[in-house]
């Protein structure tokens, strides 16, 4: 049976301006959950993350970078450096509920909209503020980006192995887990608005994000566990053998925490594995172990070992290509694609909202929206008369889109 769709935060305006991955993905979460969320960015060309787009993926022309993390938000296009645009924005923070930005710490209180006079205009403003550091390091002026803050944070020190150089992850993780609590702040601080009826200022910083990514192996670090690359491709810096990923005849396995008793027997005997029984072991000798247990992996199939190491209860997965994943029978099961229809896209694909709720279902009610596109709407709804949006159109205070034109 098909669920209405969800309007879980139905009433709830966000202003969001955001720009890269970070901010848009965070806002785009509680879009998904109904809340009617509101990008601001400059007429013309738009957003940064309109001209960008990872592996060169435009389609005709469009970005799959603002495709991605803009779906059911609207478009306001507005000059925040012209007096009118400003005024614009303070009008928009009065009736909003939430104001979202990740500009470098200072950018904001420049412009005239930072926390002091935001909170004047709308006490009961949740005003969250995204950086790479924070609003008082001393790198704030440095720029957050997610590789440096890999870098920084000692997430490349422990990926990889200890002959390689430090590694980064294949994917923008802080930038997406600190979208996941910048949406977890957002709704934390309206759940503490409707007790108390205050506003706040909610901080989120990219650092704070990656060690909070890390927060198993920092904790062992810190307490005087063992953190150490390993010279195979194990995978981890603080796991026990067999811990890793191996080669198959046709592909690659991952083995993750068994007893080596278990994997020796699922393996066939392998009596040169019997010494490595011992718990005491299974970390100082991980290295030894996965050499060992590599070329036997490597003369059958994944598919064979999977149907035998999973019979004998061995916790294992096929280490998938990203077409092996969307052919995986589990992530089939999850149906996590939403296609979209986009008129100058086409058609795009792209992952749907990730949790799934008993009283209904995160839907597509917006496409990511051209520049400007919801801005005479949007005004109107904030109390401006059509000839006063057509004086700020004339004057390059605002970008309309097609607003007035298609009336």
């Amino acid at each position: 049976m098909d669920k209405p769709p969800l309007r879980i935060l139905a009433g709830v305006r966000i202003l969001s301006f955001t720009q890269f991955l970070l901010g848009p993905a965070g806002v785009q979460y509680l879009a998904d959950l109904g809340a009617d969320v509101i990008k601001i960015e400059p007429p013309g060309s738009g957003a940064w993350e309109r001209t960008w787009a990872g592996g060169d993926t435009f389609l005709n022309g469009v970005s799959a970078f603002f495709l991605l993390s803009h779906r059911n938000t609207r478009s306001v296009a507005l000059n925040l450096k012209h007096p009118d645009g400003l005024t614009t924005a303070r009008r928009l923070v009065a009736g909003a509920d939430v104001l979202v930005q990740n500009f470098r710490p200072g950018v904001m209180d420049r412009l005239g909209l930072g926390y002091a006079v935001a909170q004047e205009i709308n006490p009961r403003l949740v005003y969250v503020s995204a950086s790479g550091y924070g609003a008082d390091s001393p790198y704030r002026d440095l720029p957050g980006q997610d590789l440096l803050i890999q870098a920084i944070s000692g997430i490349t020190s422990i990926t990889g192995r200890a002959s390689e150089l430090p590694t980064a992850s294949g994917a923008p993780v802080v930038d997406q887990h600190g979208a996941a609590l910048l949406a977890m702040g957002i709704l934390a601080a309206l759940f503490h608005r409707e007790r108390t009826g205050e506003g706040q200022h909610v901080e989120i910083t990219m650092l704070q994000s990656a060690l909070d990514l890390q927060l198993e192996p920092i904790t062992y670090f810190l307490n005087g566990g063992f953190i150490s690359r390993p010279n195979e491709p194990i995978g981890s810096g603080f796991h026990q053998a067999p811990y890793g990923i191996y080669q198959t005849r046709d592909g690659y396995l991952a083995l993750s925490l068994n007893p080596i008793r278990k994997l020796r027997l699922a393996l066939g005997g392998v009596p040169e594995l019997e010494p490595y029984e011992p718990a005491d072991c299974l970390l100082p000798k991980r290295d030894e172990i996965y050499r060992l247990v590599a070329p036997i992996l490597q003369t059958r199939t994944t598919g064979e070992w999977l149907e035998i190491l999973r019979a004998a209860g061995v916790w294992c997965a096929p280490a998938n290509d990203y077409a092996q994943t969307f052919a995986d029978p589990g992530v089939q099961y999850l149906d996590p694609l939403l296609e979209i229809d986009h008129p100058r896209a086409g058609s795009v694909r792209l992952l749907k909202h990730p949790i799934r709720y008993s009283v209904g279902e995160p839907s597509l009610n917006r496409l990511p929206p051209e520049v400007g596109a919801d801005t005479v709407e949007v005004l109107r709804e904030i109390g401006y008369a059509d000839e006063e949006i057509e004086r700020l159109e004339r004057d390059g205070v605002i970008g309309i889109g097609n607003g007035l034109a298609e009336e």
